[in-house]
């Protein structure tokens, strides 16, 4: 039994390489290719980065402070880079090398019969015939969301000895199974023969989880690559789900020095009751943050939505160093006087406090921008209700000396809130600033899925492309809606735009992870997968695609530099929680990576020197922006992105596609069931 034959090694002979292969070409000194061409407008303004002129580090980080003074990091959900970007022409991609050297490529599946097949990447159909022969109409854009535990990732990464990844049980793990030492498919519960075949649930779950879609379903994305630099090499740092990856952004860890300095607060603990509450250190899962919630006794606390995560089961306080904390500046001190609970909240920042203190830095201007966190302009009534709030996505809220200091908290804020400051030139800071935003539940736009079923309206409004409950276009209109409002500002200018994602909701990528740690019970934990990540900005490469490795660490290295700032890693208490970690747990590579030895890009990468030197123009805002009535029409760009663009992407093959989808593919197993198999779902 075969579910997905592919025949590609016929269909690659007759392509040229330069096509197909990861870009041969000469590479710019940072790593940095120029794409196949596309439209003739996107050529005219694409420069070669091969030939760009040579700057070393320290001259490009001080002319990137002469002209970026405005870091906006539009933080989206859930995706892997395949998913997205892995037929984009010039990135490492699905078709990049060989099926046999593609980790995962291939990778078995159960049928429903209990028969063992194999399964590959497809391009998820807008449309296909069912078992009577209707067409039904599949929307991509409404997927349901897959298996983004820590564990079922690390099952599905199926890391060896040697800490190498093979990629091979995605499939699977959708269907509760794993592989045995001697090749065999057994339970991944018990690891012994499944006593029941996989229902088709199951078997469609385990199709999903290697689907992909390309500028037809996401043309936006695809634009904002195709004009500006594409990370390929882009992972996230925590393998497992939101949570730990959103605290990751601004610490680069979700927690392994605050474990190093209390071993009794591990994960999985059980004898700890505030671990076996709402899970320990470092954190892996998806518990709502302790400020805010049921157990803060704080008298002034952050917003809260309890239809997110259970207020009685918070994770513990976060209590290592972040960029909010680096942010205070020389005022730091001042600042953390106003903590409500500082006996708890600055247990292990006490020495950072002091060496921030010490380097006497200005306080750099912050806010974070999220769906839901106050009043928008959906609620009904004048007070916020904060049902499109998704607690677990605010990394700031973990850091009681963020969510319990009302000082600092003033920085959290709604996702309205950013368009009011854009539109209005009240950004804090007059000169310079970073600014996260983020989306939710539900849209702020009135924007609907174009799948007019009942049940797609009702669980696929979301924004922020996570999948179960977003709407992968109505989530980059909110990127063209965000990245329109500050290429249309006096900030502009003196902008880098960066998108990025969390983590890959458990969806298939075939780019092996650089394992470098290990969680409380020897499982893999950083780094994970791999996800996407854009630089938008008047001084960047057009048309590139950086290769250099980059994680969440390199926006907090980014910023960094940009500010002057001491690294996390370098800050006392984090490097006393990664010696514990190296001496007692025996782990070198705990704690924040933005400033360790292993090589990892601050996103400099992206940034042109001749952009930066005024030997080239920098790029102009329309090349930013899409018309509001583009992104406010589902399908964008009619369903025709690609040829609206002029890219086509790597999976057509003399004008034929080469990965068509299984036939019993069904892009939302739990909430339209049976299509199209049984033939008896309706949109």
């Amino acid at each position: 039994m075969t579910h997905h034959p592919l025949t590609r090694a016929g269909l690659l002979a007759g392509v040229a390489c330069a096509t197909l292969l990861h870009p041969a070409m000469a590479r710019a000194a940072d790593d940095v290719t120029l794409a196949p061409r596309s439209s003739d407008a996107v050529a005219a303004l694409a420069r070669d980065p091969a030939l760009a002129t040579a700057l070393g580090h320290d001259a490009k980080r001080d002319l990137l402070r002469q002209k970026i003074r405005y870091v906006f990091v539009l933080f989206q959900e859930n995706r892997s880079f395949d998913v997205h970007f892995g037929t984009y022409p010039g990135a490492d991609g699905l078709f990049s090398r060989p099926a046999a050297q593609t980790p995962g490529f291939t990778q078995p599946i159960v049928g429903t019969d209990g028969a063992r097949g194999t399964i590959s990447p497809f391009l998820m159909p807008r449309s296909i015939a069912d078992a009577t022969g209707k067409t039904v109409a599949l929307y991509p854009e409404d997927t349901d969301s897959v298996d983004h535990s820590h564990t079922g990732i690390d099952n599905s990464l199926d890391v060896d000895a040697n800490r190498v990844a093979h990629n091979d049980r995605y499939a699977l793990n959708e269907e509760g199974l794993t592989t045995a030492p001697d090749g065999g498919v057994v339970a991944l519960a018990t690891r012994q023969p499944a006593t029941a075949p996989p229902t088709l649930k199951q078997k469609q779950r385990a199709e999903l989880v290697m689907g992909h879609l390309d500028c037809d379903t996401v043309p936006f994305l695809w634009q904002y690559a195709d004009r500006f630099t594409l990370f390929d090499q882009f992972y996230q740092t925590i393998i497992g789900p939101s949570t730990p990856n959103a605290i990751a952004m601004i610490a680069g860890q979700s927690g392994e020095t605050q474990w190093a300095l209390h071993p009794e607060t591990a994960s999985g603990n059980k004898a700890n009751p505030d671990v076996a509450r709402g899970g320990g250190e470092p954190v892996m899962g998806d518990p709502g943050p302790y400020p805010g919630s049921a157990l803060d006794t704080a008298a002034i606390r952050p917003a809260f939505n309890a239809g997110d995560e259970n207020p009685a089961k918070p994770t513990l306080t976060q209590t290592y160093a972040s960029l909010p904390l680096s942010f205070m500046g020389r005022e730091i001190e001042h600042m953390v006087a106003a903590d409500q609970n500082p006996a708890m909240d600055l247990l292990d920042v006490r020495g950072d406090i002091g060496r921030i203190a010490g380097d006497n830095l200005d306080p750099v201007a912050w806010a974070w921008y999220q769906q839901g966190y106050d009043h928008e302009a959906t609620d009904a009534g004048s007070l916020a209700s904060h049902s499109g709030y998704i607690v677990h996505h605010n990394g700031p809220q973990y850091f009681g000396y963020v969510g319990d200091n009302p000082a600092v908290a003033a920085h959290l804020r709604g996702l309205g809130d950013f368009f009011a400051d854009l539109a209005h030139q009240s950004l804090e800071g007059d000169t310079g600033g970073v600014f996260y935003v983020r989306g939710g539940y539900g849209n702020i736009d009135g924007l609907k899925p174009l799948d007019p079923s009942p049940a797609a309206q009702k669980n696929f409004p979301g924004n922020d492309d996570h999948p179960g409950y977003s709407d992968a276009q109505i989530s980059e209109a909110l990127l063209a809606r965000e990245v329109d409002a500050i290429a249309a500002s006096p900030y502009w200018p003196e902008s880098a735009i960066i998108i990025a994602y969390d983590e890959t909701d458990g969806l298939y990528d075939h780019a092996l992870p650089h394992i470098r740690s290990m969680d409380p019970q020897g499982n893999p934990l950083a780094g994970g997968p791999r996800i996407p990540a854009i630089v938008i900005s008047p001084f960047a490469y057009a048309h590139a695609v950086s290769h250099a490795y980059a994680e969440h660490s390199s926006v907090i290295n980014f910023i960094n530099e940009l500010h002057g700032l001491t690294p996390l890693s370098a800050l006392p208490d984090e490097a006393r929680g990664r010696e514990l970690g190296n001496t007692q747990l025996g782990q070198p590579s705990l704690g924040p990576a933005d400033g360790q030895a292993t090589p990892m890009d601050d996103m400099f990468s992206a940034f042109d020197p001749d952009r930066l030197t005024g030997k080239a123009a920098p790029l102009p805002a329309s090349l930013a922006m899409i018309d509001p009535i583009e992104w406010a029409s589902l399908p964008h760009y009619g369903g025709q992105g690609c040829h609206r663009l002029g890219i086509t992407p790597t999976d057509y093959v003399g004008g034929k596609l080469i990965d068509p989808a299984p036939s019993d593919f069904n892009p939302r197993p739990g909430t339209a069931p049976g299509l199209p198999a049984s033939g008896n779902w309706t949109p």
